[in-house]
Protein backbone atom coordinates (compact mmCIF):
# COMPACT_ATOMS: atom_id res chain seq x y z
CA UNK A 1 0.00 0.00 0.00
CA UNK A 2 2.90 2.40 0.84
CA UNK A 3 4.50 1.64 -2.53
CA UNK A 4 1.20 2.25 -4.28
CA UNK A 5 0.77 5.67 -2.67
CA UNK A 6 4.30 6.69 -3.66
CA UNK A 7 3.57 5.56 -7.21
CA UNK A 8 0.39 7.60 -7.29
CA UNK A 9 2.13 10.75 -6.14
CA UNK A 10 4.86 10.26 -8.70
CA UNK A 11 2.31 9.59 -11.42
CA UNK A 12 0.38 12.76 -10.66
CA UNK A 13 3.51 14.87 -11.01
CA UNK A 14 4.05 13.71 -14.62
CA UNK A 15 0.63 14.83 -15.88
CA UNK A 16 0.26 18.00 -17.99
CA UNK A 17 -2.88 19.07 -16.09
CA UNK A 18 -3.79 19.59 -12.47
CA UNK A 19 -5.03 16.45 -10.66
CA UNK A 20 -8.59 17.78 -10.35
CA UNK A 21 -8.71 18.55 -14.08
CA UNK A 22 -7.18 15.22 -14.97
CA UNK A 23 -9.69 13.40 -12.81
CA UNK A 24 -12.56 15.24 -14.52
CA UNK A 25 -11.21 14.35 -17.97
CA UNK A 26 -10.88 10.67 -17.08
CA UNK A 27 -14.44 10.57 -15.75
CA UNK A 28 -15.68 12.41 -18.86
CA UNK A 29 -14.01 9.75 -21.02
CA UNK A 30 -15.61 7.04 -18.88
CA UNK A 31 -19.00 8.73 -19.42
CA UNK A 32 -18.57 8.87 -23.22
CA UNK A 33 -17.19 5.35 -23.56
CA UNK A 34 -19.98 3.92 -21.40
CA UNK A 35 -22.59 5.66 -23.56
CA UNK A 36 -20.96 4.27 -26.71
CA UNK A 37 -20.77 0.78 -25.23
CA UNK A 38 -24.49 0.70 -24.46
CA UNK A 39 -25.31 2.00 -27.93
CA UNK A 40 -23.38 -0.94 -29.42
CA UNK A 41 -25.31 -3.30 -27.19
CA UNK A 42 -28.73 -1.86 -28.06
CA UNK A 43 -27.85 -1.70 -31.73
CA UNK A 44 -27.03 -5.42 -31.74
CA UNK A 45 -30.31 -6.26 -29.99
CA UNK A 46 -32.39 -4.07 -32.31
CA UNK A 47 -30.78 -5.24 -35.54
CA UNK A 48 -30.84 -8.90 -34.49
CA UNK A 49 -34.54 -8.62 -33.63
CA UNK A 50 -35.19 -7.20 -37.08
CA UNK A 51 -33.02 -9.66 -38.99
CA UNK A 52 -33.69 -12.83 -37.01
CA UNK A 53 -36.93 -12.10 -35.16
CA UNK A 54 -38.00 -12.99 -31.59
CA UNK A 55 -36.61 -9.97 -29.75
CA UNK A 56 -36.72 -11.72 -26.37
CA UNK A 57 -34.35 -14.45 -27.53
CA UNK A 58 -32.01 -12.03 -29.30
CA UNK A 59 -31.84 -9.69 -26.30
CA UNK A 60 -31.11 -12.66 -24.04
CA UNK A 61 -28.33 -13.90 -26.32
CA UNK A 62 -26.67 -10.49 -26.66
CA UNK A 63 -26.89 -9.56 -22.99
CA UNK A 64 -25.82 -12.92 -21.57
CA UNK A 65 -22.89 -13.33 -23.97
CA UNK A 66 -21.79 -9.74 -23.47
CA UNK A 67 -21.89 -9.89 -19.66
CA UNK A 68 -19.95 -13.16 -19.71
CA UNK A 69 -17.40 -11.64 -22.09
CA UNK A 70 -17.03 -8.58 -19.86
CA UNK A 71 -15.85 -10.85 -17.08
CA UNK A 72 -13.29 -12.41 -19.42
CA UNK A 73 -12.15 -8.95 -20.50
CA UNK A 74 -11.66 -7.83 -16.91
CA UNK A 75 -9.41 -10.81 -16.24
CA UNK A 76 -7.39 -10.26 -19.41
CA UNK A 77 -6.91 -6.57 -18.54
CA UNK A 78 -4.88 -7.49 -15.46
CA UNK A 79 -1.92 -8.16 -17.76
CA UNK A 80 -2.14 -4.62 -19.19
CA UNK A 81 -2.22 -2.65 -15.94
CA UNK A 82 1.48 -1.88 -16.10
CA UNK A 83 0.86 -0.36 -19.56
CA UNK A 84 -2.56 1.07 -18.70
CA UNK A 85 -2.37 4.18 -20.90
CA UNK A 86 -1.38 2.59 -24.18
CA UNK A 87 -3.51 -0.46 -23.40
CA UNK A 88 -6.63 1.63 -22.85
CA UNK A 89 -5.97 3.65 -26.01
CA UNK A 90 -5.67 0.51 -28.15
CA UNK A 91 -8.71 -1.12 -26.55
CA UNK A 92 -10.88 1.92 -27.25
CA UNK A 93 -9.69 2.01 -30.86
CA UNK A 94 -10.53 -1.68 -31.26
CA UNK A 95 -13.92 -1.20 -29.57
CA UNK A 96 -14.71 1.75 -31.83
CA UNK A 97 -13.83 -0.22 -34.95
CA UNK A 98 -15.65 -3.42 -33.97
CA UNK A 99 -18.67 -1.76 -32.37
CA UNK A 100 -19.00 0.89 -35.04
CA UNK A 101 -18.86 -1.60 -37.91
CA UNK A 102 -20.94 -4.30 -36.20
CA UNK A 103 -24.25 -3.21 -37.75
CA UNK A 104 -22.73 -3.14 -41.25
CA UNK A 105 -21.20 -6.60 -40.93
CA UNK A 106 -24.31 -8.07 -39.30
CA UNK A 107 -26.53 -6.74 -42.08
CA UNK A 108 -24.05 -7.86 -44.74
CA UNK A 109 -23.98 -11.41 -43.36
CA UNK A 110 -27.78 -11.45 -43.45
CA UNK A 111 -27.99 -10.02 -46.97
CA UNK A 112 -25.31 -12.07 -48.71
CA UNK A 113 -24.94 -15.17 -46.55
CA UNK A 114 -28.53 -15.53 -45.36
CA UNK A 115 -27.39 -16.12 -41.77
CA UNK A 116 -26.64 -13.56 -39.07
CA UNK A 117 -26.74 -15.57 -35.83
CA UNK A 118 -23.04 -16.44 -35.76
CA UNK A 119 -22.04 -12.84 -36.46
CA UNK A 120 -24.34 -11.70 -33.64
CA UNK A 121 -22.67 -13.99 -31.10
CA UNK A 122 -19.20 -13.06 -32.36
CA UNK A 123 -19.78 -9.33 -32.04
CA UNK A 124 -21.41 -9.72 -28.62
CA UNK A 125 -18.38 -11.66 -27.43
CA UNK A 126 -15.78 -9.26 -28.88
CA UNK A 127 -17.53 -6.08 -27.71
CA UNK A 128 -18.10 -7.56 -24.25
CA UNK A 129 -14.41 -8.48 -23.84
CA UNK A 130 -13.31 -4.97 -24.80
CA UNK A 131 -15.87 -3.25 -22.56
CA UNK A 132 -14.89 -5.51 -19.67
CA UNK A 133 -11.23 -4.54 -20.07
CA UNK A 134 -11.99 -0.82 -19.70
CA UNK A 135 -12.72 -0.54 -15.97
CA UNK A 136 -9.51 -2.16 -14.60
CA UNK A 137 -7.40 0.07 -16.84
CA UNK A 138 -9.42 3.17 -16.03
CA UNK A 139 -9.06 2.36 -12.34
CA UNK A 140 -5.30 2.40 -12.79
CA UNK A 141 -5.40 5.63 -14.81
CA UNK A 142 -7.58 7.57 -12.38
CA UNK A 143 -5.24 6.62 -9.54
CA UNK A 144 -2.37 7.94 -11.65
CA UNK A 145 -4.21 11.25 -11.82
CA UNK A 146 -5.28 11.86 -8.24
CA UNK A 147 -4.37 10.68 -4.76
CA UNK A 148 -7.68 8.95 -4.21
CA UNK A 149 -8.34 5.77 -2.26
CA UNK A 150 -9.46 2.74 -4.21
CA UNK A 151 -13.01 2.85 -2.82
CA UNK A 152 -13.52 6.46 -3.86
CA UNK A 153 -12.05 5.84 -7.30
CA UNK A 154 -14.35 2.85 -7.88
CA UNK A 155 -17.39 4.91 -6.78
CA UNK A 156 -16.51 7.75 -9.16
CA UNK A 157 -15.81 5.42 -12.07
CA UNK A 158 -19.04 3.47 -11.70
CA UNK A 159 -21.08 6.63 -11.24
CA UNK A 160 -19.71 8.05 -14.51
CA UNK A 161 -20.14 4.65 -16.19
CA UNK A 162 -23.79 4.27 -15.15
CA UNK A 163 -24.74 7.84 -16.02
CA UNK A 164 -23.06 7.41 -19.42
CA UNK A 165 -24.99 4.19 -19.95
CA UNK A 166 -28.22 6.05 -19.17
CA UNK A 167 -27.44 8.75 -21.73
CA UNK A 168 -26.44 6.17 -24.35
CA UNK A 169 -29.55 4.10 -23.68
CA UNK A 170 -31.81 7.12 -24.17
CA UNK A 171 -29.87 8.55 -27.11
CA UNK A 172 -30.18 5.34 -29.13
CA UNK A 173 -33.99 5.17 -29.55
CA UNK A 174 -34.74 8.89 -29.32
CA UNK A 175 -31.82 10.47 -31.20
CA UNK A 176 -29.50 8.12 -33.10
CA UNK A 177 -32.08 5.71 -34.51
CA UNK A 178 -34.61 8.26 -35.84
CA UNK A 179 -31.99 10.74 -37.08
CA UNK A 180 -29.21 8.48 -38.41
CA UNK A 181 -30.62 4.95 -38.61
CA UNK A 182 -28.96 1.80 -37.32
CA UNK A 183 -25.98 1.65 -39.67
CA UNK A 184 -24.94 5.31 -39.64
CA UNK A 185 -25.76 5.57 -35.94
CA UNK A 186 -23.35 2.75 -35.09
CA UNK A 187 -20.61 4.23 -37.29
CA UNK A 188 -21.02 7.68 -35.74
CA UNK A 189 -20.85 6.14 -32.26
CA UNK A 190 -17.60 4.42 -33.22
CA UNK A 191 -16.06 7.71 -34.33
CA UNK A 192 -17.03 9.38 -31.04
CA UNK A 193 -15.66 6.40 -29.10
CA UNK A 194 -12.29 6.48 -30.89
CA UNK A 195 -11.96 10.24 -30.58
CA UNK A 196 -12.75 10.25 -26.84
CA UNK A 197 -10.41 7.39 -25.97
CA UNK A 198 -7.57 8.62 -28.15
CA UNK A 199 -7.82 12.24 -26.96
CA UNK A 200 -7.69 11.23 -23.30
CA UNK A 201 -4.55 9.15 -23.65
CA UNK A 202 -2.70 11.35 -26.15
CA UNK A 203 -3.29 14.50 -24.12
CA UNK A 204 -3.61 13.70 -20.42
CA UNK A 205 -1.28 10.69 -20.34
CA UNK A 206 1.09 11.58 -23.18
CA UNK A 207 4.06 11.81 -20.81
CA UNK A 208 3.50 8.17 -19.84
CA UNK A 209 3.95 7.13 -23.49
CA UNK A 210 7.13 6.58 -25.39
CA UNK A 211 7.48 8.30 -28.73
CA UNK A 212 6.84 5.00 -30.46
CA UNK A 213 3.62 4.40 -28.49
CA UNK A 214 2.37 7.91 -29.18
CA UNK A 215 2.82 7.50 -32.91
CA UNK A 216 1.23 4.03 -32.75
CA UNK A 217 -1.89 5.41 -31.03
CA UNK A 218 -2.11 8.34 -33.44
CA UNK A 219 -1.84 6.01 -36.44
CA UNK A 220 -4.35 3.50 -35.04
CA UNK A 221 -6.96 6.11 -34.07
CA UNK A 222 -6.65 8.05 -37.32
CA UNK A 223 -7.01 4.79 -39.25
CA UNK A 224 -10.09 3.74 -37.28
CA UNK A 225 -11.75 7.12 -37.69
CA UNK A 226 -10.88 7.12 -41.41
CA UNK A 227 -12.36 3.64 -41.90
CA UNK A 228 -15.56 4.52 -40.03
CA UNK A 229 -15.83 7.88 -41.80
CA UNK A 230 -15.41 6.26 -45.21
CA UNK A 231 -18.02 3.66 -44.33
CA UNK A 232 -20.40 6.45 -43.30
CA UNK A 233 -19.98 8.16 -46.66
CA UNK A 234 -20.62 4.86 -48.50
CA UNK A 235 -23.41 3.58 -46.24
CA UNK A 236 -26.21 4.56 -48.63
CA UNK A 237 -24.60 2.61 -51.47
CA UNK A 238 -24.13 -0.33 -49.11
CA UNK A 239 -27.80 -0.25 -48.08
CA UNK A 240 -28.94 -0.23 -51.69
CA UNK A 241 -26.67 -3.14 -52.57
CA UNK A 242 -27.80 -5.09 -49.49
CA UNK A 243 -31.45 -4.47 -50.27
CA UNK A 244 -30.93 -5.75 -53.81
CA UNK A 245 -29.30 -8.87 -52.37
CA UNK A 246 -32.24 -9.43 -50.01
CA UNK A 247 -35.22 -8.25 -52.04
CA UNK A 248 -34.01 -8.48 -55.64
CA UNK A 249 -33.40 -5.78 -58.22
CA UNK A 250 -36.90 -4.27 -58.27
CA UNK A 251 -36.95 -2.34 -54.98
CA UNK A 252 -39.20 0.67 -55.56
CA UNK A 253 -39.84 1.92 -52.03
CA UNK A 254 -37.66 1.51 -48.94
CA UNK A 255 -38.76 3.48 -45.87
CA UNK A 256 -37.67 3.23 -42.25
CA UNK A 257 -40.71 4.44 -40.31
CA UNK A 258 -40.94 4.96 -36.59
CA UNK A 259 -42.34 1.42 -36.32
CA UNK A 260 -40.59 -0.75 -38.91
CA UNK A 261 -38.77 -0.94 -42.23
CA UNK A 262 -41.16 -0.98 -45.14
CA UNK A 263 -40.05 -2.20 -48.59
CA UNK A 264 -42.03 -2.50 -51.80
CA UNK A 265 -40.70 -4.41 -54.79
CA UNK A 266 -42.09 -5.16 -58.22
CA UNK A 267 -42.77 -2.99 -61.21
CA UNK A 268 -46.57 -3.24 -61.13
CA UNK A 269 -49.49 -4.69 -59.16
CA UNK A 270 -49.01 -8.16 -60.63
CA UNK A 271 -45.41 -8.46 -59.38
CA UNK A 272 -45.73 -6.49 -56.15
CA UNK A 273 -44.20 -7.75 -52.89
CA UNK A 274 -44.53 -5.91 -49.57
CA UNK A 275 -41.98 -6.57 -46.82
CA UNK A 276 -42.29 -5.35 -43.25
CA UNK A 277 -39.08 -5.62 -41.22
CA UNK A 278 -37.68 -8.02 -43.80
CA UNK A 279 -40.67 -10.38 -43.68
CA UNK A 280 -42.73 -10.97 -46.80
CA UNK A 281 -46.21 -9.81 -45.79
CA UNK A 282 -47.91 -9.50 -49.17
CA UNK A 283 -47.15 -11.13 -52.49
CA UNK A 284 -49.32 -10.41 -55.51
CA UNK A 285 -48.77 -14.04 -56.52
CA UNK A 286 -51.00 -15.41 -53.79
CA UNK A 287 -52.40 -12.61 -51.61
CA UNK A 288 -55.91 -13.15 -52.99
CA UNK A 289 -55.88 -16.74 -51.65
CA UNK A 290 -54.98 -15.52 -48.18
CA UNK A 291 -57.39 -12.58 -48.04
CA UNK A 292 -60.32 -14.46 -49.51
CA UNK A 293 -59.84 -17.26 -46.96
CA UNK A 294 -59.46 -14.80 -44.07
CA UNK A 295 -62.37 -12.52 -44.86
CA UNK A 296 -65.22 -14.30 -46.63
CA UNK A 297 -66.05 -17.10 -44.14
CA UNK A 298 -66.50 -14.39 -41.47
CA UNK A 299 -68.87 -12.44 -43.74
CA UNK A 300 -71.48 -15.23 -43.74
CA UNK A 301 -74.12 -13.47 -41.63
CA UNK A 302 -74.82 -9.90 -40.48
CA UNK A 303 -71.99 -7.65 -41.66
CA UNK A 304 -73.08 -4.03 -41.48
CA UNK A 305 -70.21 -3.00 -39.18
CA UNK A 306 -66.75 -4.51 -39.77
CA UNK A 307 -63.55 -4.00 -37.80
CA UNK A 308 -60.16 -4.90 -39.32
CA UNK A 309 -57.20 -5.07 -36.91
CA UNK A 310 -54.01 -4.56 -38.88
CA UNK A 311 -54.47 -4.85 -42.61
CA UNK A 312 -53.22 -1.36 -43.36
CA UNK A 313 -52.35 -2.52 -46.89
CA UNK A 314 -56.10 -2.35 -47.66
CA UNK A 315 -56.30 -5.86 -49.08
CA UNK A 316 -58.62 -7.30 -46.41
CA UNK A 317 -60.72 -4.13 -46.69
CA UNK A 318 -60.93 -4.70 -50.46
CA UNK A 319 -62.63 -8.04 -49.86
CA UNK A 320 -64.97 -6.65 -47.18
CA UNK A 321 -66.05 -3.75 -49.36
CA UNK A 322 -67.18 -6.15 -52.07
CA UNK A 323 -70.38 -6.64 -50.01
CA UNK A 324 -72.80 -3.78 -50.79
CA UNK A 325 -74.66 -4.18 -47.46
CA UNK A 326 -71.52 -3.31 -45.46
CA UNK A 327 -72.15 0.14 -44.00
CA UNK A 328 -68.84 0.88 -42.26
CA UNK A 329 -65.31 -0.56 -42.14
CA UNK A 330 -62.78 0.53 -39.52
CA UNK A 331 -59.12 -0.32 -40.14
CA UNK A 332 -56.87 -0.06 -37.06
CA UNK A 333 -53.24 0.00 -38.25
CA UNK A 334 -50.29 0.76 -35.97
CA UNK A 335 -48.05 2.28 -38.66
CA UNK A 336 -49.64 5.19 -40.57
CA UNK A 337 -46.93 4.85 -43.22
CA UNK A 338 -48.52 1.56 -44.33
CA UNK A 339 -51.93 3.10 -44.87
CA UNK A 340 -50.36 6.12 -46.54
CA UNK A 341 -48.54 3.84 -48.97
CA UNK A 342 -51.72 1.84 -49.57
CA UNK A 343 -53.45 5.08 -50.57
CA UNK A 344 -50.72 6.59 -52.75
CA UNK A 345 -48.55 3.87 -54.29
CA UNK A 346 -49.98 3.08 -57.74
CA UNK A 347 -49.24 -0.65 -57.59
CA UNK A 348 -50.44 -1.23 -54.02
CA UNK A 349 -53.50 0.98 -54.34
CA UNK A 350 -54.34 -0.79 -57.59
CA UNK A 351 -53.96 -4.17 -55.88
CA UNK A 352 -56.27 -3.16 -53.01
CA UNK A 353 -58.88 -1.86 -55.45
CA UNK A 354 -58.45 1.71 -54.18
CA UNK A 355 -60.18 0.67 -50.97
CA UNK A 356 -59.22 3.88 -49.19
CA UNK A 357 -61.28 5.91 -51.63
CA UNK A 358 -64.47 4.18 -50.42
CA UNK A 359 -66.36 6.53 -48.05
CA UNK A 360 -67.39 3.55 -45.91
CA UNK A 361 -63.80 2.99 -44.80
CA UNK A 362 -62.20 4.78 -41.83
CA UNK A 363 -58.50 4.30 -41.00
CA UNK A 364 -57.21 4.70 -37.44
CA UNK A 365 -53.50 4.88 -36.59
CA UNK A 366 -53.30 3.10 -33.23
CA UNK A 367 -52.11 0.02 -31.40
CA UNK A 368 -54.93 -2.52 -31.73
CA UNK A 369 -54.77 -3.62 -28.09
CA UNK A 370 -54.91 -0.08 -26.72
CA UNK A 371 -57.60 0.96 -29.17
CA UNK A 372 -59.86 -1.97 -28.30
CA UNK A 373 -59.60 -1.17 -24.60
CA UNK A 374 -60.99 2.31 -25.24
CA UNK A 375 -63.51 1.47 -27.99
CA UNK A 376 -67.09 0.78 -26.88
CA UNK A 377 -68.66 -0.02 -30.25
CA UNK A 378 -70.01 -3.42 -31.27
CA UNK A 379 -69.15 -5.04 -34.59
CA UNK A 380 -70.77 -7.75 -36.66
CA UNK A 381 -67.41 -8.92 -37.99
CA UNK A 382 -63.90 -8.55 -36.58
CA UNK A 383 -60.95 -9.58 -38.75
CA UNK A 384 -57.44 -9.88 -37.31
CA UNK A 385 -54.90 -9.38 -40.11
CA UNK A 386 -51.73 -9.03 -38.02
CA UNK A 387 -48.08 -10.15 -38.20
CA UNK A 388 -47.47 -13.81 -37.40
CA UNK A 389 -47.78 -14.80 -33.72
CA UNK A 390 -44.20 -16.11 -33.70
CA UNK A 391 -42.90 -12.52 -33.90
CA UNK A 392 -42.41 -11.41 -30.31
CA UNK A 393 -43.53 -7.82 -30.91
CA UNK A 394 -47.00 -9.06 -31.88
CA UNK A 395 -47.35 -11.67 -29.13
CA UNK A 396 -49.77 -9.56 -27.06
CA UNK A 397 -52.09 -9.40 -30.09
CA UNK A 398 -52.41 -13.19 -29.92
CA UNK A 399 -53.05 -13.41 -26.18
CA UNK A 400 -56.17 -14.57 -24.37
CA UNK A 401 -56.56 -11.05 -22.99
CA UNK A 402 -56.60 -9.57 -26.49
CA UNK A 403 -59.20 -12.06 -27.63
CA UNK A 404 -61.25 -11.17 -24.54
CA UNK A 405 -61.36 -7.58 -25.77
CA UNK A 406 -62.47 -8.82 -29.19
CA UNK A 407 -65.20 -10.93 -27.58
CA UNK A 408 -66.52 -7.78 -25.89
CA UNK A 409 -66.47 -5.91 -29.21
CA UNK A 410 -68.47 -8.58 -31.05
CA UNK A 411 -72.23 -8.35 -31.49
CA UNK A 412 -74.17 -11.35 -30.04
CA UNK A 413 -74.28 -13.02 -33.46
CA UNK A 414 -70.91 -11.65 -34.64
CA UNK A 415 -67.97 -13.56 -36.11
CA UNK A 416 -64.25 -13.22 -35.63
CA UNK A 417 -61.52 -14.47 -38.02
CA UNK A 418 -57.80 -14.60 -37.30
CA UNK A 419 -54.77 -15.83 -39.21
CA UNK A 420 -52.98 -18.13 -36.75
CA UNK A 421 -49.85 -19.04 -38.71
CA UNK A 422 -49.17 -22.04 -40.95
CA UNK A 423 -50.84 -25.15 -39.55
CA UNK A 424 -48.39 -27.50 -41.22
CA UNK A 425 -45.20 -25.54 -40.63
CA UNK A 426 -45.82 -24.34 -37.05
CA UNK A 427 -48.56 -26.50 -35.52
CA UNK A 428 -47.68 -25.64 -31.91
CA UNK A 429 -48.15 -21.95 -32.63
CA UNK A 430 -51.37 -22.46 -34.57
CA UNK A 431 -53.10 -24.55 -31.92
CA UNK A 432 -51.92 -22.20 -29.17
CA UNK A 433 -53.73 -19.38 -30.98
CA UNK A 434 -56.85 -21.54 -31.21
CA UNK A 435 -56.65 -22.38 -27.49
CA UNK A 436 -56.19 -18.68 -26.65
CA UNK A 437 -59.30 -17.75 -28.63
CA UNK A 438 -61.30 -20.42 -26.76
CA UNK A 439 -59.93 -19.15 -23.45
CA UNK A 440 -61.61 -15.80 -24.20
CA UNK A 441 -65.01 -17.53 -24.21
CA UNK A 442 -65.40 -17.86 -27.99
CA UNK A 443 -66.24 -21.05 -29.83
CA UNK A 444 -63.92 -21.88 -32.69
CA UNK A 445 -63.85 -23.53 -36.09
CA UNK A 446 -60.27 -24.11 -37.34
CA UNK A 447 -59.50 -24.42 -41.05
CA UNK A 448 -56.54 -24.21 -43.40
CA UNK A 449 -55.99 -23.16 -47.01
CA UNK A 450 -53.14 -24.33 -49.23
CA UNK A 451 -51.53 -22.82 -52.32
CA UNK A 452 -49.19 -20.44 -50.52
CA UNK A 453 -46.24 -18.99 -52.40
CA UNK A 454 -43.10 -20.70 -51.03
CA UNK A 455 -40.82 -17.67 -50.77
CA UNK A 456 -38.88 -16.81 -47.62
CA UNK A 457 -41.93 -15.53 -45.79
CA UNK A 458 -41.41 -17.81 -42.81
CA UNK A 459 -38.49 -15.84 -41.45
CA UNK A 460 -36.25 -13.05 -42.70
CA UNK A 461 -33.17 -15.02 -41.72
CA UNK A 462 -33.05 -17.20 -44.81
CA UNK A 463 -31.42 -20.27 -43.34
CA UNK A 464 -33.14 -22.62 -45.71
CA UNK A 465 -33.09 -20.35 -48.72
CA UNK A 466 -36.04 -19.76 -50.98
CA UNK A 467 -38.56 -22.48 -51.54
CA UNK A 468 -38.60 -23.57 -47.90
CA UNK A 469 -41.37 -21.33 -46.63
CA UNK A 470 -44.70 -22.57 -45.26
CA UNK A 471 -47.13 -24.05 -47.74
CA UNK A 472 -50.43 -23.21 -46.07
CA UNK A 473 -52.29 -20.62 -44.03
CA UNK A 474 -54.09 -21.58 -40.87
CA UNK A 475 -57.19 -19.65 -39.81
CA UNK A 476 -59.57 -19.70 -36.88
CA UNK A 477 -63.22 -18.66 -37.26
CA UNK A 478 -64.87 -17.90 -33.91
CA UNK A 479 -68.03 -16.51 -32.39
CA UNK A 480 -69.63 -15.85 -29.01
CA UNK A 481 -72.35 -18.48 -29.34
CA UNK A 482 -72.48 -21.87 -31.00
CA UNK A 483 -69.68 -23.11 -33.24
CA UNK A 484 -69.82 -20.80 -36.27
CA UNK A 485 -70.75 -22.31 -39.61
CA UNK A 486 -67.79 -22.48 -41.99
CA UNK A 487 -69.42 -21.41 -45.25
CA UNK A 488 -69.60 -18.61 -47.75
CA UNK A 489 -72.43 -16.10 -47.78
CA UNK A 490 -75.25 -16.86 -50.15
CA UNK A 491 -75.23 -14.41 -53.02
CA UNK A 492 -71.76 -13.21 -52.08
CA UNK A 493 -69.19 -11.97 -54.59
CA UNK A 494 -67.47 -14.38 -56.96
CA UNK A 495 -64.11 -15.53 -55.61
CA UNK A 496 -60.95 -16.51 -57.47
CA UNK A 497 -59.74 -19.36 -55.28
CA UNK A 498 -62.18 -20.12 -52.46
CA UNK A 499 -65.29 -22.24 -52.63
CA UNK A 500 -67.32 -24.59 -50.47
CA UNK A 501 -65.12 -27.55 -51.42
CA UNK A 502 -61.94 -25.77 -50.32
CA UNK A 503 -63.55 -24.85 -46.99
CA UNK A 504 -64.73 -28.42 -46.35
CA UNK A 505 -61.28 -29.80 -47.15
CA UNK A 506 -59.64 -27.13 -44.98
CA UNK A 507 -61.87 -27.99 -42.03
CA UNK A 508 -61.22 -31.73 -42.38
CA UNK A 509 -57.46 -31.11 -42.57
CA UNK A 510 -57.61 -29.03 -39.39
CA UNK A 511 -59.58 -31.69 -37.53
CA UNK A 512 -57.08 -34.35 -38.56
CA UNK A 513 -54.10 -32.23 -37.46
CA UNK A 514 -55.53 -31.06 -34.12
CA UNK A 515 -53.12 -30.92 -31.17
CA UNK A 516 -55.19 -31.29 -28.00
CA UNK A 517 -54.25 -29.90 -24.63
CA UNK A 518 -52.59 -26.68 -25.77
CA UNK A 519 -52.25 -24.02 -23.08
CA UNK A 520 -53.51 -20.53 -23.94
CA UNK A 521 -51.00 -17.71 -24.35
CA UNK A 522 -51.39 -14.78 -21.97
CA UNK A 523 -49.69 -11.43 -21.52
CA UNK A 524 -47.61 -12.65 -18.60
CA UNK A 525 -46.88 -16.07 -20.11
CA UNK A 526 -46.56 -15.88 -23.91
CA UNK A 527 -46.14 -19.25 -25.60
CA UNK A 528 -45.39 -18.51 -29.22
CA UNK A 529 -41.67 -19.23 -29.69
CA UNK A 530 -41.76 -22.98 -29.08
CA UNK A 531 -41.61 -23.96 -32.77
CA UNK A 532 -40.66 -20.74 -34.55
Amino acid sequence: MIDQQVSLRGGAARLPVRPRTGRFLVLAAVFICAACGLVYELELVALASYLIGDSVTQASVVLSVMVFAMGIGSLLAKRLRCHAAVGFGLIEAALALIGGSSALVLYASFAWLGESRHALVGFSLAIGVLIGAEIPLLMTLIQRVDRQDAGGAVADLFAADYVGALVGGLAFPFLLLPMLGQLTGALFTGVVNAAAGGALILWVFRRDLSSRCRWLLVLVNVSVIAVLGTATVLVDDFERAARRAVYGDQVRVAVQTGVQELVLTGADRDSLDLYLDGRLRVSARDEYRYHEALVHPAMNGPRARVLILGGGDGLAAREVLRYPDVRSVTVVELDPAVTRLARTDPALSGLNGHAYRDPRLTAVAADAFTWLRADRARYDVVISDLPDPGITASTKLYSAEFYGLIAQALAPDGRFAVHAGPMGGRPETYWTVEASVRAAGLTTRPYRITGRYAGFAASPDRVGGEGHGPEDWGFVLAGPGEVPQLALAAGGPALRSLGSRELREGARAADAARLPGRTPSTLVHPRYWEDV
